[in-house]
């Protein structure tokens, strides 16, 4: 299923002359947020603002974006958006638009010698808040548009599960992974297991398991120059500490999704967004559990609609 809980958007812009984009979570409202990072090169903006003893417990948007450290300036361009609107952290006489960022390396598949003076991530974003939808666009999309791994395209997926309780877990990834997806040279899926009716093919767990399963795949002479992004979404009620609980289990489908994964040359990072729509405290562990499944097959999915 890939479905968004109620109350999330997500939009896309992308410059294809420049093979670069970026991807905006936008919620109706502001939502509670959690982080936890655990790759090796990440890119972030107020991440830790998201710490459960910091003054701000609720953001307002979510930015993704290509082109390494140039692209945190997305933030500035959802800024704009949520400024226009009167949305933002009550600062009177002023409103504050709380907008964390994350962004993966393109750099060596965009054109960043086409640039002008400043780099397109502010304006995109702002189009890609013009632009989100409850039923976005997955593959080479957005953030995605640029997005490799060690065996082919990545790009952006999305997989969703809705609990005994009625409310919703949601993964989307923005997968630009050192590692790769696939389990050796086979076209299966290390997340195979996890797969909902077919959502990355249906190929099933690899039969005879490959003698080269093992064998690490990277993107050669790539230092530090990669990174899969996850933005938990539900509509559960969480405050910050459990919404960061929640990212620190879902870290868990990165590892059943790729091999290698959280290296030196990835930024590997998952954001908790959650709307609180449920009267009743959700349980954290069917939370997590859920979360973590779903980031694994989101990235699959990343993967497998960025090469079709």
């Amino acid at each position: 299923m890939r479905q968004l809980p109620i109350g999330f958007a997500v939009g896309h812009a992308a410059d294809e002359a420049l093979n670069t984009g970026v991807t905006v979570i936008l919620p109706a409202r502001e939502v509670t947020a959690g982080v936890h990072v655990m790759g090796g090169a990440p890119g972030t903006r107020e991440t830790d603002l998201l710490n459960p003893s910091q003054a701000v417990s609720t953001i307002d948007a979510l930015a993704f974006a290509g082109g390494s450290a140039f692209g945190l300036d997305a933030a500035s361009g959802v800024q704009a958006w949520l400024r226009e609107r009167g949305r933002g952290f009550p600062a009177e006489p002023f409103r504050i638009p709380i907008v964390p960022a994350a962004i993966i390396f393109d750099l060596r598949v965009g054109r960043m010698d086409q640039w002008q003076r400043y780099p397109p991530y502010r304006e995109l974003a702002f189009d890609a808040c013009d632009a989100a939808r409850a039923a976005p666009a997955l593959g080479a999309v957005g953030a995605g548009l640029g997005a490799t791994t060690a065996t082919g395209r990545g790009g952006v997926g999305l997989a969703s599960e809705v609990l005994d309780d009625g409310s919703t877990v949601c993964a989307l990834a923005v997968c630009n992974a050192a590692g790769s997806a696939y389990v050796g040279d086979t076209p299966h899926f290390w997340a195979a297991p996890f797969e909902h009716d077919g959502e990355f093919g249906g190929l099933g767990v690899a039969h005879p398991w490959p003698a080269d399963a093992t064998t690490v795949r990277t993107k050669a002479g790539y230092a530090k120059e990669n990174t899969t992004l996850v933005a938990v979404l539900t509509d559960a009620t969480l405050d910050g500490a459990a919404a960061e609980r929640i990212s620190v289990m879902a870290h868990d489908g990165f590892a059943r999704a790729l091999y290698p994964v959280h290296t030196p040359a990835d930024g590997d990072v998952v954001f908790t967004l959650a709307s609180n729509q449920r009267a009743e405290p959700s349980d954290l562990r069917t939370i997590g559990v859920a979360a973590a499944n779903c980031t694994a097959r989101a990235i699959a999915v990343a993967v497998y609609e960025g090469n079709r």
